[in-house]
């Protein structure tokens, strides 16, 4: 965690990554926003009270929840052509004390040097700290609402003010600096949206070549009748390989065509145990590798995830016209892959795996067959009609 991280830059960051920027500009998203994560906040606790010994990971979530809180504030106060250190100058001071120059090299770690100390562990009173900040997000949802902040740049300024001040409260008696928070939330949001998308190195780059996956690839498919029921079967250069595929289900959902997934998987995240089994390129000159990495406890968790996006996906009409993804969803796929290669890989690149990938599902089932493309050096995915 760095002490530097000044709130000028921080806000920067987080204009940059407000995905409404330029399509509406107005203070109802953040504002929407801001009440939606104050009240994520307020829940995690309740379910720490409900349950506290069976709740895991709960400071991680409050620690996530908070950095979630600042960015939405972080957010209105950028529409409403606020600096974060026009609020901050004003935390520790009276009404009648306001000064009206703020200093844009002030710090997160200056800031939470203020009069409020930073517990060492949740407090009795993070509670009331959260009632506290529920209540003034509360007021300034009113006052927006009744039209009384519109042309009041000093009442949204004090609003905002007395939120952040309650948040700073909050987050000290949860034993978080919100200087933690802070950086906390960049990490998240470059995660998803940094500002360069350079994807990292292949997994199996300094491996013989016979135990890569192969750069480029073009993948056949075909509907065939197996049993009375349709199935898919694949081929490369004429060749088939591995078994056909029915959908495994009662009622046809042309899951037989999901070997696309570990494709994209591959082309994005160079990663799919799945395909490398198929293609028989195992890193076994590395036994741990080999066990690990490329075993059948990965394969099967690749085949979980791929099960559990396409039943989401299947109610949202296989994503088409959705252009960004839950991040709940993008995290659990995170937590799925934890202790493997894949983890490392950043969510805005298991993003364009996902959604490049249902592109060409849905073409295949378009054209009931043809041609899938995999190029792992330029990380892209494409489809050929039959």
């Amino acid at each position: 965690m760095t002490k530097t991280l000044t709130l000028s830059a921080y806000q920067i960051a987080a204009q940059r990554t407000d995905q409404r920027r330029g399509v509406d500009d107005g203070l109802a998203f953040p504002l929407l926003g801001l009440f939606g994560e104050t009240g994520s906040l307020l829940s995690e606790v309740k379910k720490k009270q409900r349950d506290p010994v069976a709740y895991i990971g709960y400071e991680e979530t409050v620690l996530e929840e908070l950095g979630d809180v600042l960015w939405y504030l972080a957010a209105v106060a950028s529409r409403a052509h606020l600096s974060l250190d026009d609020l901050a100058i004003n935390l520790d001071r009276d009404l009648a004390a306001w000064q009206a120059v703020s200093d844009d090299t002030m710090t997160f770690h200056a800031l939470d040097a203020g009069a409020h100390p930073v517990a060492s562990m949740p407090s009795p009173d993070f509670e009331k700290a959260l009632l506290r900040l529920s209540a003034e997000v509360g007021l300034l949802m009113t006052d927006y609402s009744a039209g009384r902040l519109s042309r009041n740049r000093s009442a949204l300024e004090g609003r905002l003010i007395a939120v952040f001040r309650a948040l700073r409260t909050a987050a000290h008696e949860a034993g978080v600096p919100l200087s933690r928070a802070a950086n906390s939330n960049l990490t998240k949001i470059n995660d998803r949206w940094p500002e360069a998308r350079t994807p990292s190195p292949l997994f199996d780059v300094n491996f013989p070549q016979s135990e890569q996956l192969p750069r480029r690839l073009d993948i056949k498919f075909t509907e065939v009748m197996r049993n009375g029921k349709t199935a898919a079967t694949l081929s490369r250069d004429g060749l088939l390989f591995g078994d056909p595929l029915t959908d495994n289900r009662m009622e046809d959902d042309d899951y037989r065509f999901h070997d696309i997934f570990h494709l994209s998987y591959a082309a994005h995240l160079g990663w799919s145990p799945t395909l490398r089994r198929l293609l028989k390129v195992k890193r076994k000159s590395d036994p741990l590798t080999d066990e690990v990495q490329d075993g059948a406890r990965a394969i099967l968790i690749e085949e979980g995830i791929a099960t559990w996006i396409f039943n989401h996906a299947m109610r949202l009409a296989l994503f088409e016209g959705i252009e960004t993804l839950d991040y709940g969803l993008l995290k659990s796929v995170r937590r799925f892959v934890t202790g493997y290669e894949a983890e490392n890989c950043p969510l805005w690149l298991w993003e364009e795996a996902i959604l490049n990938g249902y592109t060409v599902f849905r073409a295949m089932r378009t054209h009931r067959g043809g041609t899938v493309g995999i190029d792992l050096d330029q990380r892209k995915i494409w489809f050929d009609a039959p």
